[in-house]
């Protein structure tokens, strides 16, 4: 029995997420169809994120076990031959039978994307949530940095959630545009080293019409249901002169869902990259 970790990307927005429903289309799913076939038996594929319904990767990391000898390089070809063209295996790596895709994980880095300007492109349709109108991105970059840390993230968690706590820590928040560089998603973002490879359809610098994509990337050690969206649309709230910057503070400092700003669509939100191994703290002092 051989264990493998799979790194993959995928487009969500035809599936209702990474997680198996009892109906539609789920990206574990399609995992486990094609590992039947290639395996002849049911196999289990345990992901390091369960992305919602719409929300796609750059990084999404899977595991399974399979019994059938295989290399990494035919792990990769067999089951990009067996699953749809909207969801590829970028990696292979045979691992250690302990290895957990999920509770290995140190870190998760996700993208939300904004198109600000008056005309959004068809081909970003799919891959971005479109504002209109001016955004202060000052404004909307002091607010962002308020969040790093170590905080109870109460207030940007959907109701009806079951965790032990909301306590997370966010080691980088920030804010970037094309206006900063050639290609904000190549360039300026800092909270991850990642190689994207990102297709030229989900690059800035091509919005035409005067509009700019606008990035918010974060990393933590873990994330609530709908937090970044949530934490997205609260930023747009600033952007757009609602709500002043330190109001990002008062709203974390409140647990109350209900004073944050609204829920940002699906289809702007991107897991690009998960963490394993060890992770130094920036916020938790360290044991002496």
């Amino acid at each position: 029995m051989a264990t493998f970790r799979i790194t993959l990307a995928y487009d969500g927005t035809d599936f209702v997420g990474w997680q198996r429903q009892a109906t539609g289309v789920s990206v574990q799913g399609l995992l486990e169809e094609a590992l039947r076939e290639l395996d002849q038996r049911d196999v289990t594929v345990t992901g390091a994120g369960r992305t919602d319904a719409g929300v796609h990767a750059l990084g999404q990391v899977a595991a399974f076990s399979i019994e059938r000898p295989l290399t990494a390089q035919v792990v990769i070809r067999a089951l990009n031959a067996r699953l749809p063209d909207a969801v590829r295996v970028l990696s292979a790596e045979e691992m250690p039978a302990t290895f957990h895709a999920r509770f290995g994980a140190r870190a998760k880095t996700y993208r939300y994307r904004i198109l600000n300007g008056d005309i959004a492109s068809p081909f970003e349709r799919r891959y971005a949530w479109h504002v209109p109108g001016a955004l202060d991105l000052d404004a909307m970059r002091t607010a962002a940095r308020l969040v790093e840390g170590v905080h109870d993230f109460a207030a940007f968690q959907s109701a009806g959630s079951d965790v032990h706590t909301t306590e997370r820590e966010i080691s980088c928040s920030r804010i970037s545009t094309t206006e900063d560089t050639e290609d904000t998603e190549e360039k300026s973002l800092s909270c991850t080293e990642f190689d994207l490879r990102v297709p030229r359809v989900l690059r800035g610098g091509e919005i035409g019409n005067g509009g700019a994509l606008v990035c918010y990337e974060i990393t933590g050690n873990g994330f609530l249901r709908h937090m970044v969206r949530a934490m997205a649309g609260s930023l747009v709230e600033v952007g757009r002169g609602r709500r002043p910057p330190n109001w990002m503070g008062d709203v974390l400092a409140s647990r109350d869902r209900g004073r944050a700003g609204p829920t940002a669509p699906a289809k702007g939100l991107f897991l690009v990259s998960v963490t394993y191994g060890v992770v130094e703290s920036r916020f938790t002092p360290k044991e002496p």
